[in-house]
């Protein structure tokens, strides 16, 4: 196929299941477009429509989306903008069905295909996966929903496919790129994974939102050339901005090294360049990518048991101690052979000395309980607690009645050969186009970025870290990804000589049991840490205060430590 010369303008519309409804409609308006993605699944979600499909074996698609067709697809095909999105979750074929069914109803015509493979429960046993799953998916790459668009698709709909495939499907299409062209590929994954979750890219969740109107950000697009590179932006008059920072904010969310690994190609972040063209412009180049690894990874999600919660409220003086009775009370309330696999008591000192209302003189613990049976953390549980308000600490309440306990799920990862997985594009004549995986592969090394030199010693000030640096964190299964960069050559200079593992376990005192991986980029000024563990089965168990470590990057900003005054 001959390669276009036009660019070629990707927005996105949703980030997340739950994500602005309207955002839809306000891309289509907004400005051109060639194609709108939208991203609706992540782990936690995968395991809610896994249970969806449970009780309906017809449902396990995002249904929010079906209903932004139902007020926008007239809209698209107007504006002759093509769709692409993952809402099909663990039922494409039948998300399929029901937006041709819908496009039918509105007199709209529109071609829907899919794309399917991902889904390897049924094959759990030659795929040697463990039992008792609810999902097994393999992230996908973007051909199969290049080969939908190249037949002349109007709207694809995938399963499990990597959040940057979104983008970089549709470039693969009106590019005619092949899996040899590894740079451009590279470069349109990183695009995708710019735009994949929506307002994050323009404002959304960005350290420094105080330097702009984030009040309602808008949603991002990508201006993808031939080449790979791209230009980050935004339509006219929406809010929020785009900025080389909230372009490293993106690029270091839920990322980890030098190489981005994915089943299309390499990407190797430690090349990204990033230039500010104008406002709300930002140009992404010099990306380069290496063949992809010869497995895939596969998303596992099974239920881990039942759990439940109760918070005490503890008021004014002596809370440590009133925490200790509350603990040795319950453990004697439970009945003998009650107490469930896991009891774990948190104390958040909320309160404050001489305090001038009655909730910030107050602390909370919280107890959470685990077990397999649901009568552990159930009735017996709730009961307990409750029964300790005329006996217990002076003060005496919770938050909320104990209820009942509700299942977990957990998520682990897994990794098939490639070649095993079917990965097809299905036409809506019912025509199937088998996707082969990558003809090359590599397993890739981690590159050592390379030290800048460090400040002279120089007169410092006690003065918390977000002063100088920006952080962005989340998770990925059990594991936090913490990303921080400098915002100007000399403050990166600083950092990636102070900012070391060992002080960060300092700072976050949590880490301090976990194994933490630190990664130098130093095209962004970034340093970006793995902490293994720390969210132990991964969002659905609720291990932490924090399950998806979404605020982890703020808490390290706040921590105090010595800066050089020439800095701030």
């Amino acid at each position: 196929m001959a390669r276009a010369r036009s660019v070629l303008r990707i927005g996105n519309a949703s980030g997340f299941y739950g994500d602005r409804f309207a955002a839809v409609r306000e891309m289509l308006t907004g400005g051109p477009l060639d194609v709108l993605t939208g991203d609706y699944l992540a782990e936690l979600t995968m395991l809610i429509l896994a249970r969806d499909r449970l009780k309906d074996p017809s449902l396990g698609y995002a249904r929010t989306f079906l209903r932004q067709m139902e007020e926008c697809l007239g809209l698209a095909r107007e504006r002759d903008v093509k769709i692409v999105v993952n809402a099909g979750g663990l039922n494409p074929a039948r998300l399929a069905d029901r937006l041709r069914e819908l496009a039918r109803r509105l007199g709209v015509g529109a071609t829907v295909a899919h794309v399917e493979g991902d889904d390897l429960l049924s094959r759990r046993s030659e795929l040697s996966l463990p039992e008792g799953l609810l999902a097994a998916n393999a992230y996908l790459g973007g051909f199969g929903i290049a080969a939908c668009l190249a037949e002349g698709a109007d709207v694809v709909v995938t399963g499990r496919v990597t959040d940057a495939a979104l983008v970089a499907g549709p470039a693969i299409a009106h590019f005619g790129w092949t899996a040899d062209d590894l740079d451009a590929l590279a470069g349109a994954v990183v695009a995708g994974h710019v735009l994949e979750c929506g307002a994050q890219a323009t404002g959304g969740n960005y350290a420094f939102f105080r330097e702009h109107d984030v009040t309602r950000p808008g949603f991002p697009l990508a201006e993808l050339h031939a080449d790979g590179s791209s230009v980050i932006t935004k339509h006219p008059g929406t809010g929020g901005a785009v900025t080389v920072g909230t372009v490293i904010a993106q690029l270091l969310y839920e990322t980890g090294g030098s190489h981005y690994l994915g089943p299309d190609v390499t990407a190797r972040l430690d090349t990204v360049r990033l230039t500010e063209e104008g406002p709300d412009r930002v140009r992404i180049d010099g990306v380069r990518g290496e063949a992809p690894p010869p497995t895939l990874k596969v998303g596992l999600n099974r239920l881990g048991g039942h759990r439940n919660e109760v918070v005490f409220v503890l008021t004014g003086l002596d809370i440590e101690a009133k925490a200790e009775l509350v603990q040795q009370q319950f453990a004697a309330a439970l009945p003998p052979g009650a107490r469930p696999a896991e009891l774990r008591w948190t104390l958040a000192r909320t309160d404050h000395p001489d305090a001038a209302t009655e909730e910030t003189a107050s602390a909370l613990l919280r107890l959470t309980a685990r077990d397999p049976d649901p009568a552990r953390v159930g009735r017996e549980l709730g009961k307990a607690a409750v029964e300790l308000g005329l006996a217990g600490y002076p003060g005496f309440h919770l938050t909320a009645p104990p209820g009942a306990g509700a299942p977990y799920g957990v998520f682990t990862a897994a990794y098939v050969d490639a070649k095993l997985v079917e990965h097809a594009a299905v036409l809506p004549d019912g025509r199937r186009i088998a996707v082969p995986s990558a003809p090359v592969t590599s397993q890739p090394v981690e590159a050592a970025g390379e030290l800048p030199a460090p400040l002279p010693e120089s007169p410092t000030r006690r003065a918390p870290l977000g002063l100088v640096a920006g952080a962005r964190s989340g998770d990925k299964g059990g594991d936090a990804n913490l990303g921080v960069w400098a915002r100007s050559e000399d403050g990166w200079r600083w950092l990636a000589h102070t900012l070391t593992v060992d002080r960060l376990r300092e700072l976050l005192p949590e880490t301090a049991e976990s194994t933490v991986t630190r990664h130098v980029l130093p095209n962004l000024r970034a340093v970006n840490f793995t902490v293994t563990g720390l969210l132990g089965e991964g969002v659905a168990a609720q291990h932490r205060f924090d399950p998806q470590a979404k605020a982890l990057g703020e808490w390290l900003r706040s921590r105090h430590l010595d800066i050089p005054e020439a800095l701030l």
